[in-house]
């Protein structure tokens, strides 16, 4: 059993050790080395397709890098995925949804129509090829069973 004194020392020096080990892995995840938010090809384009998605409360429906509402599809590599689904012609897909005059339904829930303009549907496609080049650390590569036999059909 310790002493009182003993009990303090270990109880200080325990502190000390982990407060520096919780500094020095800090300073090591905020190095240049160890960036991963893609930040280098930050665009003009990137920027207003993030605006848009902000204004139009897209989080409301959408997940994106797994923050948002469970509504509709998560979509951080949509790109992507629709690129494989409608041989490389992701972007258009998007395009298209986002640019229709009227709702867009896929599985019974409706998507609003934004009526977006080329301009504005070009951007978020930017801002989403943008944060679907953000590196995850292989969380794009675990994938349900389910969503791989639909990936796979």
């Amino acid at each position: 059993m310790l002493s009182k004194k003993q009990a303090r020392a270990f109880f200080l020096g325990g502190t000390l050790v982990t407060f520096l080990v919780f500094i020095g892995l800090t300073i090591y995840s905020f190095s240049k080395e160890n960036d991963q938010t893609n930040k280098e090809n930050l665009t003009a384009e990137v920027v207003r397709g993030k605006e848009i998605w902000e204004s139009n409360n897209c989080m409301g429906c959408h997940t994106l890098l797994g923050e948002g509402a469970y509504y509709a599809p998560e979509l951080t590599k949509v790109i992507d995925r629709l690129n494989i689904r409608y041989d490389g012609n992701g972007e258009t897909v998007i395009k298209s949804i986002l640019m229709s005059p009227t709702p867009w339904q896929l599985n019974g829930r409706k998507m609003v129509a934004y009526g977006m303009t080329e301009q504005e549907a070009s951007d978020v496609v930017a801002f989403f090829n943008w944060i679907g080049k953000i590196d995850l650390n292989g969380f794009d590569r675990v994938i349900s069973p389910l969503a791989k036999e639909k990936m796979n059909k």
